[in-house]
């Protein structure tokens, strides 16, 4: 592309927790999907990994957000801030014009057409000149190397940040798909509650955050690769002294044991909803998880345990939908069913 070009392709996985963007077939941008605004004037301060560091720990006149919760924007102006942000970070800086940009965003499939439309409108005033939108279970399909187009059933499972995607493909189109407020934000919640309820000390959605990383579980007994106990530092939740806690997996399993058990449920009305044929298809194909909360320990045994058809995590889970999105953008013409304007 050269230096007097107008214009350039970026594929976006506008997630809850982290937002990447590819371009050129490259991952040129993986950070937090959290932005640090000065209060007074509204602008931006920091974006993505610099202003991870600064959330829950700001003065007064400095907000740090995360525009999206559960899978959709919360705050307009602050995604819109942050969005700028991070395409600044792709690097136009060799092109003598601020090109305009082709975008192709990933969204949750059981978005509503006001949340599609704030996607867009948010791409539109980053820089955004066409800008294409492709739910999230499809791109993750494409991104784990699956047929989308082939007349045969295929299943994934995209647990996110914020929300839970599952969706039956077949023939590039989604055939039943379920969409639940229920992912990696909701495990992160329930440990808060439970460290404040079971042991009296307060946790900061950080720490609950690296707690669920360290020793999260979907199991009480984990066969093999059980995590070492994780020594949590935090306030009395009455007297405010330092606490110091020792936590087991078999804790954090117990804990979540609800939010799973949703994720559970949602995946059966998906496959209550599939027609017999694509169903054969995907118990004998298995099926396959993606996002974040793929990485939680003893996942994919429970479901395959629960279920009895068979789960596979996918090779890179936080990247399936980002890959998918920079898929689609490259052929676009091929994509075209798949693909929303």
């Amino acid at each position: 592309m050269g230096l007097f070009s107008l214009s350039q392709d970026i594929a976006m996985d506008l997630g809850t927790a982290n937002t990447i963007i590819i371009s050129n077939g490259r991952i040129v941008v993986d950070e937090p999907s959290v932005v640090a605004l000065d209060k007074n004037t509204n602008k931006m301060l920091e974006v993505g990994k610099k202003a991870k560091m600064m959330y829950e720990k700001t003065h007064p006149d400095i907000r740090t957000c995360r525009p999206l919760r559960d899978g959709v924007i919360a705050d307009f102006n602050a995604c819109e801030q942050m969005m700028r942000g991070l395409i600044k970070k792709v690097g136009t800086s060799k092109y003598f014009f601020t090109p305009s940009l082709r975008m192709v965003i990933g969204v949750p499939s059981g978005s509503t057409e006001v949340e599609l439309r704030a996607v867009r409108d948010s791409a539109e005033h980053s820089g955004g000149r066409d800008v294409y939108l492709i739910y999230e279970p499809m791109a993750a399909a494409i991104g784990i190397g699956l047929d989308v187009t082939a007349p045969e059933g295929n299943m994934v499972v995209d647990i996110g940040g914020g929300s839970t995607e599952i969706a039956v493909i077949s023939l590039g189109g989604i055939v039943a798909n379920s969409s639940i407020r229920v992912a990696g934000d909701e495990f992160t919640s329930d440990i808060q509650d439970y460290m404040s309820r079971q042991h009296n000390v307060r946790v900061s959605e950080r720490m609950a955050e690296r707690i669920k990383i360290n020793v999260g579980s979907a199991l009480t007994d984990l066969q093999e690769n059980a995590p070492d106990e994780y020594v949590v530092h935090g306030p009395n939740r009455i007297t405010s002294l330092p606490m110091e806690i020792s936590v087991c997996y078999q804790e954090i399993a117990h804990c979540i044991d609800k939010s799973v058990a949703k994720i559970e449920t949602a995946i059966l009305s998906a496959l209550e909803h599939t027609p017999p044929e694509l169903y054969a298809d995907i118990v004998k194909n298995g099926i396959y998880l993606t996002g974040g909360g793929a990485l939680l320990r003893g996942l994919d045994k429970r479901l395959t345990n629960k279920l009895k058809i068979q789960f596979h995590v996918a090779d890179s889970p936080l990247l399936s939908v980002a890959k998918g999105t920079g898929i689609a953008l490259k052929n676009l013409q091929d994509y075209s069913t798949v693909l929303m304007r």
